[in-house]
């Protein structure tokens, strides 16, 4: 009979040694928090299928981003929704658009936070699709050299009025170049371009359209997001970013996507972001209102498991709790 000594034995730790030893330790470094702010509002108003989370108002995202600063968050990311919207975006590059001013308000109260800004044109077109659009023959297209002006225009806004980042979530092709040749060009050399690198046309955009009151007013999004089934392709895309001057690549959604996000870490190297969405945040409110899962212990598991998988930036609606949570 072999001795029980001779056999390959797993340590049974106390909670104080796992602690020590554990692979993996989320930290609030990690988390970057989500915030929208509406010119068309004078007090926060709660997102119905995003419990927990709100629009917010001038004042209101001022006071969240010291929130966030407060409870140890290094950075937010900014989504505007515009009083109005037309078919060439012009409120997402306004000089006094609802972002630049929330970046003079946000840099004026607390300069020392990270203040990334989406650019995409969605929440500003009056059709909801991130580019200028035209219609032929009943079929819509997204012209992309037009979008790609626009975007342009967009970020040196956003850099113009105090954007550390500016992070471009549109899909259309060459923005990256363009942008970070436009940046240069304008003295804002210094100012990162964290990129949408591979975002996939997903059903778990859903809620955030409510938030950002973007839904596309006909046609949908598949034919400039990517295909959920192709993992190549998202290596292809992802390359072509860094190529083009991204300093950050991201992959949206983050759990259906964990494989794509791996793969992305180990190829290249660079600092990676997931962004766990709307939809996936949904579910687990839902299923914690129900009893089926404790809120906290999930989210954690969840966040743990994006970032062994590679993820050194995580963007997530529950930054201010895990910031708590994982200091303690």
């Amino acid at each position: 009979m072999r001795k029980l000594v001779d056999r390959p034995r797993r340590l049974r730790r106390s909670p104080a040694l796992r602690n020590l030893v554990r692979e993996t330790k989320p930290s609030p470094h990690d988390f970057v928090l989500p915030l929208f702010v509406s010119e068309k509002i004078d007090q926060r108003r709660p997102i119905a299928s995003m419990p927990g989370v709100f629009q917010l108002s001038m004042q209101g995202i001022v006071d969240e981003a010291q929130r966030a600063r407060d409870v140890g968050l290094q950075a937010i990311l900014l989504f505007g929704i515009p009083e109005k919207k037309d078919e060439q975006a012009s409120g997402a590059y306004a000089e006094n658009g609802v972002v630049q001013k929330a970046l003079r308000a946000i840099k004026r109260k607390c300069p020392e936070i990270v203040a990334i800004t989406d650019v995409c044109l969605c929440e500003y077109m009056s059709h909801g699709h991130c580019g200028v659009t035209r219609i032929d023959d009943d079929h819509f297209h997204v012209l992309n050299d037009e979008t790609v002006d626009l975007l342009v225009k967009t970020a040196l806004s956003h850099a113009q009025a105090g954007a550390d980042l500016v992070a471009p979530s549109d899909m259309m092709d060459g923005r990256i170049g363009a942008i970070r040749e436009a940046l240069d060009a304008d003295g804002f050399d210094q100012t990162g371009i964290l990129s949408y690198a591979a975002k996939f046309a997903s059903v778990f955009y859903g809620p955030f359209r409510d938030a950002a009151e973007s839904p596309p007013q006909f046609g949908d999004r598949r034919s400039y997001q990517m295909d959920c089934a192709n993992a190549d392709e998202a290596l292809r895309e992802v390359a072509l970013d860094i190529e083009e001057g991204a300093d950050i690549v991201m992959v949206k959604p983050a759990l259906p996507y964990i494989d794509i996000l791996w793969r992305v870490r180990e190829r290249f190297g660079k600092p990676t972001a997931a962004y766990h969405v709307s939809g996936e945040y949904a579910m687990i409110k839902a299923a914690a209102e129900k009893g089926i899962v404790d809120e906290r212990a999930a989210v954690l598991e969840i966040m743990t498991s994006l970032k062994r998988a590679g993820a050194d930036i995580i963007i997530t609606y529950w930054a201010r709790e895990l910031a708590e949570w994982t200091r303690n």
